[in-house]
């Protein structure tokens, strides 16, 4: 269009960019290689006495190239940009994110040759940090973390770059039906097992995209399978779900990181979600703990929130007698947390006390009984 003409008067604009479609191919190429890369991660079996009936399984996210179930949702999530023309050559990409997820976009971010900036929680563990930061990330902080949002979109803006945005897209951005999904993924490993077909899949909710993956792909697939959620202290999630309050905010950061928000986030889906049960976070320090003993396993604190749910329901199963299978989430390795959650001195500080919960722990792997 000339500056002689008005809209009216035009009839046909072109606004192909043939280099910038060149760089589009490539990026794509490069995230989608990843994946080809990268095998699938390992279904473990927990150690649980055989006449129980009831086998649990741990889905080992901690394998993939950053170390955590957020590799694939960062993968997605600028497969989506890209493919929505979010990003182009030299964009800077911005992420709000309590640390996992901006470890993983961070290495897709260097990837593309892209800068990229994580905006997150002061408290967020220096491990993360440090792990942006060997990927070629910026951290920059805010005091609470209901801050990060607007920050992140002032920081795109400032840098005529792209918000990721992942509370909003994560459940838009995964192909739910399959793809190589880590619902579809589990299912294909679970063919050979004596309950093929789990009872539960336990899962928390940070953005709420794996949630709504699993419960989706449950409806997609007509299986039988419940989806429970745990979530964590002081998170909206818990109870937005049980008043069906989609606004519902607590405006209190979790201490669990990666799951558990102030707020229940746009990608949360209420819906596909069977139940729901809230954790203590004592409760689910102290499941990490017993994890590491039982297995030798090191994990971030989600897990034993997710593994204090998938107990829980266990112990229901083998009360009722019925044979089953439960399957949860080991998210991410504890190495990321060494100074945290696997720190008596740093426990102590937040004044968590973990013997009551422990010793529920140690009553369910003696007898199967739940007497939290």
């Amino acid at each position: 269009m000339s500056e002689s003409q008005t809209p009216d008067e035009v009839t046909d604009v072109d606004r192909s960019d043939r280099a910038g479609r060149a760089w589009l191919e490539r990026a794509i190429a490069a995230v989608e290689a990843d994946g080809v890369r990268s095998a699938d991660t390992h279904l473990l079996v927990y150690p649980l006495p055989p006449e129980w009936g009831v086998d649990l399984y741990l889905k080992d996210e901690s394998t993939h190239p950053t170390g955590s179930l957020k590799h694939r949702l960062a993968r997605s999530l600028f497969l989506h940009a890209l493919c929505s023309g979010w990003i182009t050559e030299g964009s800077t990409v911005v992420e709000a994110s309590s640390g996992s997820t901006a470890v993983s976009e961070a290495y897709f971010a260097r990837m593309l040759g892209l800068p990229f900036v994580a905006v997150m929680p002061a408290s967020t563990s220096p491990e993360k940090v440090a792990l942006i930061e060997s990927h070629g990330g910026r951290c920059t902080f805010v005091e609470k973390a209901p801050e990060m949002y607007d920050e992140a979109r002032r920081l795109a803006a400032e840098t005529g770059g792209h918000y990721l945005d992942q509370f909003t897209h994560a459940e838009r951005a995964t192909d739910w039906r399959g793809n190589n999904t880590i619902a579809e993924s589990v299912f294909e490993q679970m063919a050979l097992e004596r309950h093929p077909v789990p009872e539960w899949v336990v899962v928390g909710a940070g953005t709420g995209g794996t949630s709504a993956t699993f419960g989706r792909y449950l409806r997609f697939r007509r299986h039988p399978t419940r989806l429970a959620v745990v979530d964590p202290e002081n998170s909206a999630f818990f109870p937005g779900w049980v008043e069906d309050e989609p606004a519902w905010t607590t405006g209190m950061p979790s201490r669990i990181e990666g799951i558990g928000r102030p707020r229940v986030e746009p990608s949360f889906l209420p819906s596909v979600v069977d139940r729901m049960i809230r954790v203590p976070d004592a409760a689910s320090l102290a499941a990490v703990r017993h994890l590491q003993r039982a297995t030798g396993r090191r994990a971030g604190g989600s897990t034993g929130t997710n593994l204090w749910g998938a107990f829980r329901l266990v112990a229901e199963m083998v009360a009722a007698g019925r044979s089953g299978s439960v399957v949860t989430l080991l998210c991410d390795g504890g190495e990321r947390y060494a100074h945290t959650y696997h720190s008596d001195e740093w426990v102590a500080g937040c004044g968590l006390d973990l013997a009551p919960s422990t010793a529920v722990l140690d009553e369910f792997a003696a007898t199967g009984r739940w007497t939290a």
